[in-house]
């Protein structure tokens, strides 16, 4: 799929699959699979921008981060619920964007996990100029959580494709987003 939407689309747009919010269309790769290291190559040949992995599915994210970045792709790095931000944090210096799932991945239409916000706020806190997504459960009832703990880019699935009105629905999380940046931005 990635392959044939670079061959439609070309080879500048940043485009994307998950990231409906950001301000530009991404390729991120969230590879929820066993053995990250193994789709590395193929990915980038498929033409995707960026690859995200979770931290939990490699023992050696070192390594794993060097390959993403010598194939020429951005990195991202995931974490489950279950994992402390903590674990994160020696790797924040090379990534570009951490994703702090807020839903155990595996299925679409997950509560949110509200108590994943204090990993948000401690990630922008720490480092502020990461990118920091959050995946799980978000939608216009629990975006302004997210945004005010500092998330900048949001992977909103089921509140979208859901909604009646999935257009007005991206337009909420945009703004509400960016309102919030906006407001961080000011306060420094």
């Amino acid at each position: 799929m990635v392959e044939c939407l670079r061959h439609s689309i070309g080879p500048d747009p940043f485009f994307g699959l998950e990231a409906l919010l950001t301000l530009y269309l991404i390729t991120d790769m969230h590879m929820m699979v066993s053995r990250p290291e193994q789709w590395v190559k193929p990915m980038a040949a498929a033409g995707a921008n960026q690859y995200t992995f979770h931290l939990e599915a490699t023992t050696n994210p070192g390594n794993l981060i060097k390959e993403i970045r010598e194939s020429g792709m951005k990195v991202g790095l995931a974490i489950k619920p279950g994992t402390t931000v903590e674990e994160l944090a020696p790797w924040a210096g090379q990534i570009d964007m951490a994703l702090v799932m807020t839903v155990e991945p595996g299925f679409g239409g997950q509560k949110f996990m509200e108590d994943m916000m204090p990993k948000v706020s401690w990630l922008r806190s720490q480092f502020p100029s990461l990118d920091i997504e959050v995946d799980g459960g978000v939608g216009p009832d629990s975006i302004h959580r997210c945004a005010e703990a500092g998330a900048n880019m949001i992977v909103s699935g089921s509140a979208v494709v859901s909604s009646d009105d999935p257009r007005s629905v991206i337009a909420l999380l945009k703004n509400v987003v960016i309102e919030a940046i906006q407001k961080r931005s000011l306060d420094r």
